[in-house]
Order: structure tokens, then C-alpha cells, then sequence
């Protein structure tokens, strides 16, 4: 794979940071924010992402100024056909990123989880580079639990999480999820502009992050001539997913109420801010940027990870009362949809609720997460 090189600046020769983890948003944005906080730490600092070679990853980091590179790479299968290619692959890429690092000299490198990040953290240690390794998910990743022993630090989201990984306790930091400034100067205006929203409407935001959501997609179709009730007050903004667009498209063609259809939003901050209500998955960056935007939440948990993590991320805020969970079901789309509907119904057509959820999940914001893990970089 093709290493992305933007044009050169000024700041060329500054300090080098290597930030190693991909495949999903999840492992990419908080990244960024860590990247971000570095930058305004130690001016004239430069990065490098080692990322995988899934679209998802090049679309997020191809919008940035920073250097990646992603590597091909792929998930642990113990299918012994696979097992062995997922072998070969990890094993060319980590001599491939071994040689890149030895030349290049990094002040640190941060791990972010997927196997993307196991080369990376692999060369970075056998280099003697110190390295940190950040968990955001409530449930420890496979690589992540892996990679662990090799790790100078680990920053954890959730203080929950520090206990699974055994033997570690003295390295352990629980720092909250990073996320990007603009997270701090969101500003719903812009994106109500922009997207041509009502300002007299208050706004739905259904969203299956970076990737979509077919099954949050598909029960929303199910039930979406039924919201007409809400059509005088509500408006929806739709982040359907490339896939499941066209789609999508398809069932709104007759929608009650007013709507804007994407298959993918790069300003999160500004489109949450506008959010009065809020139906998404659970993963760790998400429920952690809608405890910063202060939007209440319906959770709808990924339902194929054996291990539930994001049933798990979602606990907190349902807890503090800012979030609730509907299960996805995919042996029973129906139900979800109707479980979906019930929710929406109560939530839509009270303001009081919905503000004190708002409320509750203001109170669960940590905002220095970044600036944490970016100092153990720069001090290390």
C-alpha cells in the first residue's frame, strides 16, 4: 500500500509522533484528537498514522493534513486458511513498518486499537520507542489485550475497563475518551445553514457512524409513516452509510416529516449541536461525543460482538440517565422497529425528559483526555 504524503510545510523537521490503529472511526478519531492536542503542545510537531486499508480509514484521514499509511492488514480468524494469511500479513507489515520507524526516529507512538495498530506497536517496542495504548471501549479488544505487555501506558475511557487488563494495574491511566476541539466550539448555526434545516423544527438525528447502520437504517423505515404525528415540530437528519443510501432515498420519497439525507457527515460537533434527540449505535467515541454535545440518547447496540461492548459503552449513560437502550434484534427486525417507535414516541413529545437526559449527560463530559495522553507522548 501507498503511503499518503501531503505537501511539505515548515515544520518538516519538527518532532515525529506515530499514531497506530484503524478500521473503524472508533479507532481513528480519537487519534486525532490526541494529534491535535500534540500540535498545540509542540508546535512545529509532525504525525504519521499507521492505519488499515479499509475505506472508512483513507476517507477519514484523507480529509486531514497528516501523513498515513495504511497497512494491509486484516482481523484474527482462526479458520486455518485465514489464520495463515492473517500471519503472513502481520509479519510482512511489521517488517515493512520496522524499516520505516528505524528511519524516521518518532519521539512516541500511541496505539489505537485493531489490528492495523499490532505491527506498529510490535516494531515500536523492539526499538525501544516508548508506547502508549489507548482503550476507549468499555471491553478490551482482542489486539489491544494482545499488545498490552508491550505497552509503556494504557489510557482507558472507562475506569471499568483498567481491571481486565491483568497484570498491568501500574501502567494504567483512566483518562476519558479524546475528542477533537471542534467538539468545543460546535456550533449549530453553521450546520443548520448549511444543511438548510428549519429553525423552528426541533431536529432527529439517526446515525449508524462512520460506517452506517443497515439494521438502524431498516427499522426506521419500518416505522417512519407513523412519526407523521410529530411532522408540525420535527425534522430528521439521516447519516445512512454509503451502502444504504440509495435505499434509504427510496423509503423517504413519501416521508411525513421534512428531512436531509447523507451517507456521510465529516462535522460531527456542529451536526450534534443542532440534534434535540438522537438514535445511534454505541460504540466508545460515539456514546462519548453524546455526552459532550449533551444530546439524549437511543442506543441501539451493535448485536454481533460476542463480548456486548457497546451494550457496555452504553451502560454509563443509561445509568446517569442519558441515554436508553433498544435491543437490535436481527432475528426479529420487527420487534426492534416497534421497541424503536415506543421510545421515540415518548421522547419526541417530552421536552421536560429529553432535558433532563440532556442534563444528565453534560455531568458525564471529560475534556482533557487528549491533552493528558498527548503530555505522556511529548514527556516520554
Amino acid at each position: 500500500m501507498t503511503e499518503h504524503r501531503p505537501g511539505e510545510s515548515a515544520a518538516a523537521h519538527g518532532p515525529l509522533y506515530i499514531f497506530a490503529g484503524g478500521g473503524t472511526g472508533g479507532h481513528i478519531y480519537p487519534a486525532l484528537a490526541v494529534a491535535e492536542a500534540l500540535e498545540r503542545m509542540t508546535p512545529g510537531a509532525r504525525m504519521r498514522f499507521f492505519c488499515s486499508d479499509r475505506a472508512i480509514d483513507s476517507r477519514i484521514l484523507s480529509r486531514t493534513s497528516y501523513e498515513f499509511v495504511p497497512l494491509a492488514v486484516r482481523g484474527l480468524s482462526m479458520r486455518p486458511d485465514r489464520l495463515a494469511r492473517f500471519a503472513v500479513r502481520q509479519c510482512r507489515e511489521y517488517h515493512r513498518v520496522r524499516a520505516m520507524l528505524r528511519s524516521a526516529l518518532p519521539v512516541a507512538v500511541l496505539g489505537t486499537g485493531g489490528f492495523a495498530s499490532a505491527p506498529v506497536v510490535l516494531a515500536a517496542h523492539r526499538l525501544g520507542l516508548p508506547v502508549g495504548l489507548l482503550n476507549v471501549d468499555a471491553v478490551v479488544g482482542r489486539a489491544n489485550r494482545f499488545l498490552a505487555r508491550f505497552a509503556d501506558c494504557i489510557f482507558v475511557q472507562f475506569k471499568e475497563t483498567a481491571v481486565q487488563f491483568r497484570g498491568a494495574v501500574d501502567r494504567m491511566q483512566t483518562v476519558g475518551c479524546p475528542l477533537r476541539a471542534a467538539f468545543n466550539r460546535a456550533d449549530p448555526d453553521r450546520a443548520i445553514r448549511r444543511l438548510g434545516l428549519s429553525v423552528s423544527k426541533k431536529t432527529l438525528l439517526i446515525t449508524g457512524a462512520s460506517s452506517g447502520a443497515t439494521s438502524i437504517n431498516r427499522a426506521v423505515e419500518r416505522i417512519l409513516p407513523r412519526l407523521g404525528q410529530f411532522a408540525a415540530d420535527w425534522q430528521i437528519v439521516h447519516l445512512t452509510g454509503l451502502v444504504d443510501h440509495e435505499r434509504c432515498r427510496r423509503a423517504y420519497e413519501n416521508a411525513p416529516l421534512a428531512h436531509v439525507l447523507m451517507d456521510y457527515n465529516d462535522d460531527m460537533p456542529d451536526l450534534y449541536a443542532t440534534a434535540d434527540l438522537l438514535v445511534g449505535r454505541a460504540g466508545a467515541v460515539s456514546v462519548a461525543e453524546y455526552a459532550a454535545a449533551g444530546v439524549p440518547a437511543i442506543c441501539l447496540p451493535y448485536p454481533y460482538h460476542r463480548d456486548q461492548h457497546q451494550r457496555r459503552n452504553a451502560e454509563p449513560l443509561v445509568a446517569a440517565g442519558a441515554a436508553v437502550i433498544v435491543e437490535d434484534r436481527p432475528d426479529n427486525p420487527e420487534q426492534t422497529a416497534e421497541q424503536l417507535y415506543v421510545q421515540l414516541c415518548g421522547l419526541m413529545g417530552d421536552a421536560a425528559r429529553r432535558e433532563g437526559m440532556a442534563q444528565a449527560a453534560r455531568r458525564l463530559v471529560r475534556t482533557d483526555a487528549a491533552e493528558a495522553i498527548a503530555r505522556w507522548l511529548v514527556d516520554h
